[in-house]
């Protein structure tokens, strides 16, 4: 079984594997025309179950045909320009070559002596994004497993702020007074953080939104101020730089303003919208971010990343701090007196992938320039469809995106039941996943289903989003052909 193990004997093995693998890939990418067969549950599960894990097939090629079965062939394929549901981006060839060298060198970004130039990689890709937000000489920051990982760690430093110093021993009792302040359509993990934290159930206040779906900071003044004449303590405020469901930008520079007056941390999560730090005629759109106390970017969204790049940024690196456990075996509290950089210091995870190098590898083969115009195209696109979606009678379209997301309903004439038109809307997604032949999204606005285009990828087309409303409004005009017969 050493024959298996990847060292120097077994180079030109890993090689072949290797080249195999990237093979059967590169001909499923070529051939795919479309981005799902519409493989069901019951169709696709049986096939894994009957695989004995117990019995190797011992041979590489035996395998990726058996992969080819089971994964590749019903695998839902991101770059298909017809794929355009969730925040999931195709992905951009340096950093998949990235991420094969990182897979074999395997080091892992806790401490520097399993790192070394990894960890230096690391932290200047860190010192790049803070200067591309702006957040000043004493911010840092470290790579996180995702959009939830950064909001949690950013919401846990803010917790620790603003808790009394212990030696006032009102630290524990404290938990309870804290508030988070956070739009109606932020991100769940916000809620998800402030349990996590041990924070109260009712903790996180939510904000009230405009018509554009960004937080109406006259309600978050009033909510700040009732927070003090109550007692309690304002401990964040998560301003979103592009919303999952409408890409929507919160006003930064007046949430910053009301941070600043009220003393409050301000945190930015811009998991999304991150991609305009390297928009070429964008990037105002995210202006007042340079504020913010911490941000969340997601490197896999909007920089055509593989999963997972993320990262969590701080405008004062002393507050990482509050991350920060010495273990005499891993990352003694001498080698910070000796200056050895030891990652974990900073991070809720210990072992870690060297996720930054997919970041590094493209920013040295396309530069941030590149990036910019890949995420610009798809903003593009979007306001491209939006015009598609406004003047087409059959669609209600909620808002004018920001970002690259539209979020519309389906709405047939001579039917006014609200229900009935979810359902056909409901209907007309699900049919149109298993057909294979396009991937939308789903949301809820108003407590109504409405349905969903997340636009990442640059080689999809205006002719690709009036395909797919046709499909759309095909297969709702079918189901509601069908309840009238049987209504009949």
């Amino acid at each position: 079984m050493r024959s298996h193990l990847l060292n120097d004997t077994t180079a030109d093995r890993y090689r072949r594997s290797v080249t195999e693998g990237v093979e059967r890939v590169a001909a499923r990418l070529a051939t795919t025309d479309r981005p799902f067969t519409g493989v069901t549950v019951d169709e696709l599960a049986p096939r894994i179950e009957r695989i004995d894990l117990d019995k190797p097939l011992h041979d590489t090629t035996a395998v990726l045909d058996e992969l080819e079965e089971v994964y590749l062939q019903d695998a839902i394929y991101f770059h298909h320009p017809r794929y355009l549901a969730h925040l999931n981006c195709p992905v951009v060839i340096p950093a998949v070559l990235g991420e094969a060298v990182l897979s074999a060198v395997n080091s892992s970004l806790d401490t520097w002596d399993q790192s070394a130039g990894g960890t230096l990689i690391e932290r200047r890709l860190i010192d790049w994004t803070n200067e591309r937000i702006g957040l000043g000489p004493a911010a840092d920051g470290v790579f996180t497993s995702g959009g939830s990982q950064s909001n949690l760690q950013a919401l846990l430093l803010a917790r620790e702020e603003a808790k009394p110093g212990e030696e006032n021993g009102e630290a524990g009792d404290i938990l309870g007074k804290l508030r988070i302040f956070a739009s109606e359509v932020s991100h769940f993990s916000v809620k998800k953080s402030a349990k996590l934290l041990g924070l109260a159930p009712d903790a996180v206040v939510s904000i009230p939104v405009d018509h554009d779906k960004r937080m109406q900071t006259v309600a978050l003044a009033h909510e700040l101020e009732r927070c003090r004449q109550d007692g309690l303590v304002p401990m964040a405020v998560v301003a979103t730089a592009g919303t999952t469901d409408f890409g929507s930008i919160d006003p930064l520079p007046e949430i910053a303003e009301l941070c600043a007056q009220f003393g409050v941390w301000m945190h930015v999560d811009a998991a999304y919208g991150c991609g305009l730090l390297t928009s070429l005629r964008n990037r105002d759109r995210i202006d007042g971010i340079e504020r913010a106390d911490s941000v969340t970017v997601d490197y896999h969204k909007s920089f055509f990343q593989p999963v997972s790049s993320s990262a969590v940024l701080v405008r004062d690196a002393s507050t990482l701090r509050h991350a920060t456990y010495h273990a005499e075996y891993l990352n003694p509290r001498r080698m910070v007196h000796e200056r050895i950089p030891n990652q974990v210091d900073k991070s809720l995870q210990t072992t870690r992938r060297f996720d930054a190098l997919k970041l590094w590898m493209t920013l040295r083969v396309m530069g941030a320039d590149g990036i910019g115009e890949l995420f610009d195209e798809v903003c593009d696109l979007a306001a491209e469809g939006w015009k598609l979606l406004a003047a087409d009678p059959r669609f209600d379209v909620v808002v004018e995106p920001s970002l690259s997301t539209l979020v519309y309903r389906y709405v047939p004439s001579g039917v006014t039941d609200p229900a009935e038109i979810d359902r056909a809307n409901l209907y007309a997604r699900k049919a149109l996943f298993a057909s294979g032949d396009a991937v939308v999204a789903g949301t809820k606005v108003g407590g109504r289903h409405y349905l969903k285009f997340t636009l990442l990828n640059p080689e999809t087309t205006t002719d690709d989003i009036a395909a797919v409303l046709d499909l759309i409004a095909g297969h709702a005009e079918q189901y509601l052909g069908e309840t009238l017969d049987r209504a009949s």
